[in-house]
């Protein structure tokens, strides 16, 4: 809905362009149509965002969703106050060229070109401003995409990061508990050799071969 209405608003500019023969009462309708349904849109915008601001309301994270309602909201009113400064723009630009339709009866003919030259002139400028804000609301649309890849992205370097350092943890943890049953026999192995020499010594029997560490 939103697409329609912002072409329906482009369309509607450039007819108002191209509308040299039209009467200024008509071209006066057509700015006051332009104007009434653009304080309609902001109206609705108001409404609906309100209403999704009491559903924020009811969500665990509302701070999140506010923001989130805040950030579409802010670019919803900025679209319809481009609008209406391009539909003033536009206006501006009739006028001017309404006037010097007055003045061309008393001109000559040379005055006469100029002045064409002139509206020349400002419907390519009114047209090249248009281009240019066709191509930045594009490009802030597509900001949002390419933030959210770059987030993922990070996302999954630091999930693969984590992987990675969980598993050394694991490895040291496996590593120090075999060292520590390493050292449990070795020391169970020592007390064995001890207590039979004790035992060899009070029986007076010779020395007994040493045995071998366990592994």
């Amino acid at each position: 809905m939103k697409h329609f209405a912002v072409a329906f608003f482009f369309v509607t500019l450039a007819g108002l362009a191209g509308a040299q023969t039209g009467t200024p009462a008509a071209q006066d309708r057509t700015m006051d149509a332009e104007r009434a349904r653009i304080s309609a849109e902001r109206a609705r915008i108001k409404a609906d965002f309100l209403a999704e601001d009491a559903v924020c309301h009811q969500k665990f994270a509302v701070n999140s969703c506010l923001s989130d309602v805040g950030a579409r909201r802010r670019r919803a009113m900025e679209d319809l106050r481009r609008q209406e400064i391009s539909l003033n723009d536009e206006e501006r630009r009739i006028r001017g060229a309404e006037q010097i339709r007055k003045t061309e009866g008393k001109s000559s003919v040379e005055k006469q070109q100029e002045a064409a030259q002139r509206r020349a002139k400002a419907l390519e400028d009114s047209r090249s401003r248009l281009d240019r804000e066709q191509k930045k609301r594009a490009g802030r649309e597509a900001a949002p995409d390419s933030e959210q890849a770059h987030r993922e992205v990070s996302a999954q370097k630091l999930k693969a990061m984590q992987e990675k350092a969980a598993a050394r943890t694991a490895q040291q943890a496996v590593a120090a508990e075999e060292a520590k049953k390493f050292n449990e026999r070795q020391r169970q192995a020592r007390e064995r050799r001890a207590q039979h020499e004790a035992d060899r010594l009070r029986q007076g029997k010779p020395p007994a071969k040493t045995l071998p560490m366990p592994e």
